[in-house]
């Protein structure tokens, strides 16, 4: 499998992050390809002129988008009724390009110009205040969103995505460093006073300590 080829096909979808091709993002969907495990009619954002794209760097020849994973339409840009919104975060934790802006219990607002129109957020919304809008009129496909959009798209959706790596890396050497404090004074934090019970309670903080460095160890690097 070519790398190469993973970029170039990377390169060619839209990068709204939507999922309805089946994979968790763009680039797991154009691996998928150069694998031979997807076809290359799942993207609806992407539509007819998506498909020829993929078609032309995979020799393809081009064939109908598969209904299974939606149909080829307008472009789409979410917004919050912000009377309605009761902040509860989960909207912009949905969202995979950081274009909703809000903290616990405060009103949230949707940026226009670096929404996906992914619709990622809707399902998560426990109060239904989230709508969708034609952002293209009869534009779809690939003359509903430009290249430059997409570019945008991809680099904010890196970035989100080393950020939270940060943080997941940064919280697990939390716990690394609670366990290993609980370690060193192991009786001071036990209501246990027995020496064969306290042994077995540090056998399984070392243990629980190495698959913690373990996983850590196993992050994938940024992007």
């Amino acid at each position: 499998m070519s790398s190469d080829l993973i970029d170039r096909l990377d390169a060619a979808l839209p990068q709204t992050q939507c999922t309805r091709c089946g994979y968790p993002d763009c680039r797991h969907y154009a691996q998928a390809i150069a694998q031979g495990e997807a076809a290359i009619n799942q993207c609806p954002p992407g539509g007819t002129q998506g498909i020829a794209r993929l078609a032309q760097l995979t020799q393809q020849a081009v064939i109908p988008l598969n209904p299974d994973h939606g149909q080829e339409s307008a472009r789409a840009v979410m917004w919050i009724d912000e009377a309605w919104c009761i902040g509860c975060t989960l909207c912009v934790k949905a969202c995979p390009v950081d274009a909703i802006v809000g903290v616990n219990k405060r009103m949230h607002t949707i940026l226009e110009p670096w929404c996906t129109g992914c619709e990622l957020c809707l399902p998560v919304c426990p109060v239904d205040c989230i709508y969708t809008d034609n952002a293209s009129g009869s534009a779809t496909g690939w003359a509903a969103w430009s290249q430059s959009q997409a570019d945008v798209a991809k680099k904010r959706y890196t970035f989100r995505s080393n950020r939270l790596l940060i943080e997941k890396r940064e919280h697990q050497k939390k716990l690394e460093v609670k366990a290993e404090e609980k370690l060193r004074d192991l009786p001071q934090h036990s209501h246990h006073t027995d020496p064969e019970v306290l042994d077995k309670k540090r056998a399984i903080i070392d243990a629980a300590l190495a698959r913690a460095k373990a996983r850590n160890a196993s992050l994938p690097a940024k992007e």
